[in-house]
């Protein structure tokens, strides 16, 4: 194998030189549309080099990448292009009539998806590029340094947001960067595996820091639990970050093929975006040995909660401690006060002081509604222990008021993933004439398993209070759940709510 670290995406790979000298095509090519420092530039392409080299050339201008989410439909595009204010955007040619069909008019070039080409236009993306004159303001070192822009929250419980970063000094994002790349396991001349979709925070901003040490990064087109095991031995990858439903599909396949391939290059494992059921995490533990760690946060405040695998194994359940300063509280969401520990509230959270404050674009009213004295939160409620380590509860929109009582969702959605059938859940509230809500449980059965409604209120009944037994089971083929793991209860809320509201 080639040591020369590369940047590749499937099949295909490119040397740092080369997007080097692509992004100054790039930024040429920006500043003849117009595009200034400070303004912001659309990218609706799924995982591809093409996604690196755009975010970089973007960023050498000094305007800001706004990665797009390509499942949205064209009227969620429509609403961040028109949010976002963006100049231009950058469209695999897949996505290219969503996006045509928002009406926007700011200048698109179309990027092909991969193993295409499109005939010589000038929106087409390369023939774009190779029109331009280099820009080349960053001088000639062969490592390209990326942006890390503005990206948008998911949108599980409302409109998405975009999270604008105040300026901060060299010095500053050095001090991110070096406690990022400690605790995640990055390095100089490492290898590191994106398996994730680069629109999202998480994978977006460890691409961007693996690109500023010049590490060889391999970004899987779309997860694949076998391919993802061929990946980290072909490339020797030392470093990834993954979510929990990674974990589940890995853990769904057979012996014989979690066996065949050699992993043993693997030397760190973060894992974070969703709770972790434990028995999960500990068979991925068992697996790939001590190498698995955790981090809490927002993609408003970074990682501020941190937990190696001995931490967990002494706490199972937990998603660590506050580090490096930061620090946590648990809020009443009644009376606005501290609880102690062991009560469960809303988490609040004050980052360590080096990480950059936020805002929200065009709503700052958001910004100042989600702070109480400095610390902020992202809506997750938890509970610590007496030793600082915090458990997460579930999502404050999530929980069930039953007759007065509350209900933690997770709680029983932890409880169902512990049936071998079950393969993905969820668990919400519904009208209920007399008790206010009353529980929901929509669960995707696993490939090869039979479940019935009667199986599932038995096991649920052997584990759990009989108030926190779903009154409504159903069995659905595909959850909306996105790339990153979070779940999108609103649009199965809806189903149920939205036929109330209509009739009132």
């Amino acid at each position: 194998m080639d040591d020369v670290p590369m940047l590749r995406c499937g099949d295909f790979e490119r040397s740092y030189d080369d997007v080097h000298e692509r992004a100054t095509r790039i930024a040429g090519g920006l500043h003849d549309l117009g595009v200034t420092a400070g303004d912001n530039v659309a990218i609706v392409l799924p995982n591809s080099v093409e996604f690196l080299e755009l975010t970089t050339g973007i960023a050498q201008i000094g305007a800001n990448p706004v990665p797009v989410n390509w499942h949205w439909k064209s009227d969620e595009l429509g609403y961040l292009l028109d949010n976002s204010e963006s100049k231009a955007a950058f469209v695999g040619s897949d996505f290219l009539a969503g996006v045509e069909q928002t009406g926007t008019t700011i200048p698109l070039v179309v990027v092909p998806a991969p193993g295409t080409s499109a005939p010589p236009s000038p929106r087409d993306y390369e023939s774009w590029l190779f029109a331009q004159d280099p820009n080349d303001t960053q001088g000639s070192d062969s490592t390209p340094s990326a942006g890390l822009g503005m990206i948008y929250t998911s949108g599980t419980t409302g409109r998405p947001k975009g999270i604008v970063r105040e300026p901060v000094s060299a010095e500053r994002i050095l001090l991110v960067a070096m406690a990022t790349m400690q605790r995640m396991g990055l390095e100089p001349g490492g290898r590191t595996l994106i398996p994730a979709p680069l629109y999202h925070t998480a994978p977006n901003t460890m691409a961007v820091l693996a690109m500023k040490l010049g590490m060889d990064i391999t970004v899987m087109p779309r997860f694949d639990p076998e391919e993802f095991l061929a990946a980290v031995e072909r490339h020797r990858v030392q470093q990834v970050q993954m979510v929990p439903t990674m974990f589940t599909r890995l853990l769904r396949l057979p012996g014989e093929v979690r066996r065949r391939y050699d992993i043993s290059s693997l030397r760190t494992i973060v894992h974070s975006a969703a709770p972790c059921p434990p028995h999960i995490k500990r068979a991925i533990i068992d697996w790939f040995g001590p190498i698995v760690s955790e981090y809490y946060g927002g993609s408003e405040t970074g990682p501020a909660v941190w937990c190696s695998t001995e931490e967990w194994l002494s706490h199972p359940g937990t998603v660590g401690r506050p580090t490096d300063g930061s620090q946590v509280r648990i809020i009443d969401p009644e009376t606005r006060e501290q609880l102690p520990t062991g009560q469960t509230g809303v988490i609040y959270i004050k980052p360590a002081d080096y990480w950059p404050g936020f805002t929200y674009h065009r709503d700052e009213n958001k910004r100042r509604d989600m702070e109480l004295d400095g610390f902020v939160t992202v809506g997750d409620m938890g509970r610590l222990d007496e030793d600082g380590f915090l458990y997460l509860t579930d999502r404050a929109n999530d929980m069930v008021i039953s007759g007065g009582v509350n209900i933690y969702p997770a709680e029983i959605e932890a409880a169902c993933y512990e049936m071998p059938a079950v393969g993905d859940c969820a668990v919400f509230g519904i009208p209920d004439e007399e008790y206010g809500e009353s529980l929901a449980a929509h669960i995707e059965i696993g490939e090869g398993y039979d479940l019935t409604v009667a199986e599932v209120r038995d096991f649920l009944r052997s584990r759990l209070a009989g108030f926190k037994v779903p009154k409504l089971i159903v069995f659905d083929d595909n959850l909306p759940r996105e790339d990153s793991g979070k779940l999108f209860k609103r649009r199965l809320r809806d189903r149920y709510w939205g036929d109330l509201e209509a009739n009132i």
